[in-house]
């Protein structure tokens, strides 16, 4: 147990000083997305949790066994980008498989999965996609570090 708090420590200063986040290994158990969530009944909850607490609903749209997905869902986990993440969104992750899972979610959304994932739509309080990406903004996230994260979601939305 005290390796795992130790390397957690050291991937935190490392996103922190700029670095790239490593994918948790290929077969590590890791599960980051639900498979077999239902994803509407997801994103209605948070809509309603959303508006009580005047936040925004952010969807992540990724999958187990994607690498940048994985790297994604470890930096919203720690650090800055967990702080900045938790005061503005409720976040509800929707597993699409190998693009054979809640495709129907993401077009409903406009959110483009074929340009890569992860990628995600913000919405309005109306339910609507206030933001989505829409040409793989984020389906390099390997490559970004911290900054660069926390640079893509501090923004108006």
């Amino acid at each position: 147990m005290k390796g795992h708090w130790i390397a957690a420590l050291m991937l935190t200063a490392a996103l922190s000083a700029g670095a790239q986040a490593p994918a948790p290994a290929a077969g590590s158990g890791w599960r980051g997305y639900d498979e077999t969530a239902d994803a509407r009944a997801a994103i209605e909850q948070a809509q309603a949790q959303a508006a009580a607490g005047g936040k925004r609903v952010l969807i992540v749209f990724g999958a187990n066994w994607c690498g940048d997905c994985r790297v994604l869902d470890t930096a919203m986990k720690q650090g800055r980008l967990k702080a900045l993440l938790d005061g503005r969104f409720l976040v509800v992750k929707v597993d699409v498989g190998r693009f054979d899972r809640n495709v129907d979610i993401a077009q409903r959304y406009g959110v483009p999965l074929k340009k890569g994932i992860p990628t995600v739509a913000v919405l309005a309080t109306d339910g609507s996609p206030a933001f989505v990406t829409s040409g793989g903004e984020l389906a390099d996230a390997r490559s970004m570090g911290e900054e660069a994260l926390i640079a893509f979601f501090d923004r108006p939305f």
